[in-house]
This record gives C-alpha cells, structure tokens and sequence, in this order.
C-alpha cells in the first residue's frame, strides 16, 4: 500500500492579517494545492464544519458552502446574523470553527480574548442608498437629499452589525469631506433610524430581505446598507431602487475571516476555498470585491 502524501506544513498556511500587520504571500496556486492535499482520504467521515458569518454574507456563503462540499465532501453548518452580535456570542462560549465578520474589529476581538488566532481579510464590499418606492434624488446629491429633515433613513445598529459603524463612517465623510456644511454628521446620526441588524431588531421571514421588508413596512424612506444587501433587496422588490455613493463619499466595508481554537483541518481548508479562485469567484458573482 502506498504511503500516503504528508499534508502541507501548517507554517504554510493563509496570509492572516493580525493587529501587528504580520502577513505572509498566498497565491492562489497554493490555496488549490492545499486544498486538495488537504481533502479527508477516501472512506474518512470528514468533520463537520461549524460557520458562523455575517448576514450579508448569507446568500455568498451560502452557496461557497455547497461547492466547498462538493469538493470535499465536508458538510458545513451555517449560522447567520449581525457580526457584532455573533462575536459576543463566541466570546461567551458558543462554539464555532470559522468566523466570517463583516470587518475586522470583530474577529480581532476573538484573537484579543484567546478565542482565535490572526484574522484574513478575504472580501470587500461597499454602502449604497437603498430607496423605497416614493423615494428620489429630486436632482439633488446624496449628501443634500440626506439632509431633507422630513426624510426617514434607515440604518443598521451601529455596534451590533458593522454596517451601521460603516453608516456613521459615511456620515462623518459628508462633513469632512466639504459635500456638506459643519454640524451635518452630527444631524445625520441623530436622524437615522436604528432598524436592523440589532438584538430587538425584527426579523425578517426566512428567504426574504429585512431591507426590503422594512421599506415595504413603511419603516423608513430610505436605507444606508451594503450593495450586496441593496440588489438582494431589488431582487425581492423591483419597485426598490439602488443608488451608488459618489466616490468622495465611498466607505470600504473590508471582511474579516477568522479560526477559533482548536482549529480543525476542516476550517483550515474551507478558509484556503473561500480566499482561493474558486470561491472568490463565487464571492463576486453577489457583488463582493477582492480584499
């Protein structure tokens, strides 16, 4: 019988970024090749794969998932919600393998509490303005229709899901960046409605957008939320429209992929997948940019 080939070097492993930017080059040759070492031998039960990510992951993941499965015959469970929410939860004890965080402030907070080892960024994604049905430009800007007084915007809770700290973010640049007067963020911020992505929040049936929900609620007039999240939505409702940040205003949303200890093998190949080809390129087919 031969001897079977030895499994790559665990020193050989993905290009983490941690809190002292201490990275290691990973080209996608080599995402493939350990993947493939890597895969259970033949007649092995492969482990189960325990994911917990961010919710706007939730239809990208969902189908990296399958085709990790499909390649390595590795079963993964998927559990969703708000990234804030989901590290508090695996601070407290709750057991993952893999974290998939929509920044990197969360996963480092599992690394600074003994939970994980040094965080991947592995996707990009940017804000967008969601609108409801009566909603427009009216000719103006998006800084200045923001600012109409009797406009209800919506927004994800900061702290709890990172697309609310990366709404604050925008608010911040509206001002900074001259698109409006002194005193703006501060009026923006105290205006926005907090309506997704916190513990009370309302949940969405499964299958359906919260976004689009909540416009068709009447909730509010307009949401500030990831584009991935804004053609999920105009999916669901075409009467919805998307509306692209100018580039001045622009804020990054940088994903964050962390390992919690043990770590498995299992997780070790499923990270090589989703930062390899194959599921960046299912990453971008939801409107995921490279990291």
């Amino acid at each position: 019988m031969p001897t079977p080939a030895p499994a790559p070097s665990r020193h050989a492993c993905l290009p983490f970024i941690c809190s002292r930017l201490l990275c290691a080059a990973f080209g996608a040759a080599a995402a493939g090749a350990w993947a493939q070492a890597s895969a259970p031998a033949a007649g092995a039960a492969p482990a189960a794969l325990s994911v917990h990510a961010a919710g706007s992951l939730r239809a990208a993941l969902t189908d990296a998932a399958q085709a990790f499965e499909r390649q390595s015959g590795t079963k993964v469970a998927l559990t969703f919600g708000a990234s804030g929410l989901l590290k508090d939860r695996l601070v407290a004890g709750e057991h993952a393998d893999v974290f998939a965080s929509a920044n990197l402030e969360h996963p480092q907070a599992l690394v600074a509490a003994g939970k994980a080892g040094s965080v991947a960024a592995f996707a990009r994604n940017a804000l967008c303005l969601l609108g409801g049905p009566g909603f427009a430009l009216q000719g103006q800007d998006v800084a200045q229709r923001l600012l109409d007084p009797a406009l209800r915007i919506g927004v994800p809770t900061p702290g709890a899901d990172p697309a609310g700290d990366y709404a604050v973010r925008f608010f911040d640049r509206i001002e900074s960046s001259g698109a409006a007067g002194p005193g703006s963020a501060a009026q923006l911020k105290a205006r926005a409605l907090q309506l997704a992505g916190g513990p009370d929040s309302p949940e969405a049936p499964p299958g359906r957008s919260p976004y689009a929900m909540l416009l068709a609620e009447g909730r509010a007039d307009v949401f500030i939320t990831y584009c991935s999240n804004a053609t999920l939505a105009v999916r669901e409702n075409p009467a919805l429209q998307t509306y692209p940040l100018p580039q001045r205003l622009e804020v990054s949303a940088v994903y964050g992929l962390v390992l919690l200890q043990p770590t498995t093998p299992a997780a070790e190949r499923f990270a090589a997948f989703l930062r390899g080809p194959e599921g960046q390129a299912v990453l971008r087919g939801h409107g995921f940019r490279a990291p």
